[in-house]
C-alpha cells in the first residue's frame, strides 16, 4: 500500500511538473523575437515592415490554425497532442534560425502552429487531469504563460552578451525548454488515451456553435486579447512620445507583465469557486479601462501606478477568459472545441488591433483618437465578458 501511494504521489508530481513546464513554453517563441528584431533585420536585410511580419505571422497562426487542435486531440488524445505541440514548437524555433529569410518565416509559421495547438488543448488538459481544481490550475498555467513571455523578452539580449553568440543561436535556444517539457510530459503521452465517447469528434462543434454562450466567450476572448496586444505593441511608443526616456518606457512595460503574474495566480482560484464570474470580469475590465485612461490623460504622472492597474486588469482578463472556456463546457472534448472556436476567432481579431490603432495614430497625428477607441474596445469587452461570465441556464 505504501509503495503504491508513493508511486501515485510521484506520478502526480511528474504530471504537475510537466504541465507547469509546458505552460512556460506558450509564449517565449513569440516574446523572444522582439529584443532581437533589430539584429535580425540588419543581418537579413529586412525592412521594419518585413521584420514586424515575423511576429504577425505567428499571431495570425494562433487564430487560423487553432482548429487543428481538436482534430489531433480526437485522433491521438489530449496528452499526445500536447506532446506533439511541444515537439513541433522546438522544430519551428530551430528552423526559424537556420536558413535565411525563407527559414525565418517558415519557422515562425511552424512555431505559431505549435503554439496554436497548445493554446487550445491546455484548458482541456486542465479539465481532464484536474477537474476538481480548475481555478487553481488555470491560474498556474496562465501564470506560466506570462512568466515565460516576460522571461524570454528579458533574457534574450543578456544571453546573447553572456555567450557571445549571434541571434540565431540565442533564438534557437528557446527550443531547449520545449524539449525539456516534452520529456517531462512523455509519461502522460505514452499511457493509453482515455476512451472517447460519443461527445468527441465533430459533435461538440455542432452543439457548441448553436449556443449563444459560445459566441459570448469567443467575443470576450478576442476583445481582451485585442486590448492586450494594442498596449503590448504601442505602450513604449506612447510613453516615449509623451516625453519619457526609452529605457523607462521599457521598464514600465515590464512592470505591467509583473502585475499580470500576480493577477493570473490569484483571480482564477477565487473566480473558479464562485457561482458566477461576472463580478470578476467587470472588475478586471474596469481596471483595464482605468489603465488606458491613465496612459491617455496622465502618461508622465505616476506612470507606474497606471502600469500596475493595467497589468492586474489585463492579467485577470486573460485568466478569466481561459477559465470561462474550461467552465462553460462539460467535458474535455467540448472544452477543446470551445477553446478552438474562441481562440481561432479571438486571435484573428486581436491581430487587427495594433494595426487599427497604428492607422488611427497615423491619420489623427496623436494618441487621443486611438486611445479613445481602445477604451471603447475595453467597454465592449466588459459587456461580452459579463454575458460569458454568467452561469449557464439549467
Amino acid at each position: 500500500m505504501m509503495i503504491e501511494q508513493r508511486r501515485s504521489t510521484a506520478a502526480y508530481v511528474l504530471l504537475v511538473a510537466g504541465f507547469v513546464v509546458a505552460s512556460l513554453n506558450l509564449r517565449p517563441a513569440l516574446a523572444g523575437v522582439s529584443p532581437l528584431l533589430d539584429e535580425i533585420m540588419r543581418d537579413l536585410g529586412l525592412s521594419p515592415a518585413a521584420g514586424g511580419a515575423v511576429t504577425t505571422v505567428m499571431v495570425v497562426c494562433l487564430g487560423v490554425l487553432a482548429p487543428l487542435a481538436p482534430l489531433f486531440a480526437g485522433r491521438i488524445g489530449l496528452d499526445r497532442t500536447l506532446l506533439a505541440g511541444l515537439l513541433i514548437l522546438a522544430t519551428g524555433v530551430v528552423l526559424r534560425s537556420s536558413d535565411g529569410v525563407a527559414g525565418l518565416y517558415a519557422g515562425a509559421a511552424v512555431a505559431g502552429c505549435a503554439i496554436a495547438i497548445m493554446n487550445v488543448v491546455m484548458p482541456a488538459v486542465v479539465k481532464q487531469h484536474f477537474p476538481e481544481r480548475v481555478g487553481l490550475f488555470t491560474g498556474i498555467y496562465v501564470s506560466g504563460l506570462v512568466v515565460g513571455a516576460a522571461g524570454a523578452s528579458g533574457l534574450m539580449v543578456p544571453l546573447e552578451r553572456a555567450t557571445g553568440q549571434d541571434w540565431r543561436v540565442v533564438a534557437a535556444s528557446i527550443a531547449v525548454p520545449a524539449v525539456a517539457a516534452a520529456l517531462l510530459w512523455l509519461p502522460q503521452a505514452v499511457r493509453p488515451a482515455p476512451r472517447r465517447g460519443g461527445n468527441n469528434g465533430p459533435r461538440p462543434y455542432a452543439a457548441l456553435l448553436r449556443r449563444r454562450v459560445t459566441w459570448y466567450v469567443t467575443a470576450f476572448m478576442g476583445l481582451q486579447s485585442l486590448t492586450f496586444y494594442v498596449m503590448l505593441a504601442w505602450l513604449p511608443t506612447i510613453f516615449v512620445e509623451a516625453g519619457l526616456p526609452a529605457d523607462q518606457a521599457g521598464y514600465l512595460l515590464g512592470l505591467t507583465n509583473l502585475a499580470q503574474v500576480i493577477a493570473t495566480l490569484t483571480v482564477p482560484v477565487h473566480a473558479g469557486k464562485a457561482a458566477t464570474q461576472v463580478p470578476h470580469v467587470l472588475g478586471a475590465a474596469l481596471l483595464t479601462v482605468v489603465g488606458y485612461l491613465g496612459v491617455w490623460f496622465l502618461p508622465t504622472t505616476v506612470p507606474w501606478v497606471w502600469m500596475l492597474v493595467l497589468g492586474v486588469g489585463q492579467g485577470a482578463s486573460i485568466a478569466l477568459a481561459l477559465l470561462i472556456i474550461t467552465l462553460r463546457a462539460p467535458d474535455p472534448a467540448s472544452v477543446t472545441a470551445l477553446s478552438a472556436v474562441a481562440q481561432a476567432c479571438g486571435y484573428v481579431l486581436a491581430a487587427l488591433g495594433p494595426l487599427l490603432i497604428g492607422l488611427l495614430r497615423q491619420l489623427s497625428g496623436g494618441w487621443t483618437l486611438p486611445l479613445a477607441v481602445g477604451v471603447g474596445f475595453c467597454l465592449v469587452q466588459m459587456a461580452f465578458g459579463a454575458l460569458a461570465g454568467r452561469p449557464p441556464a439549467r
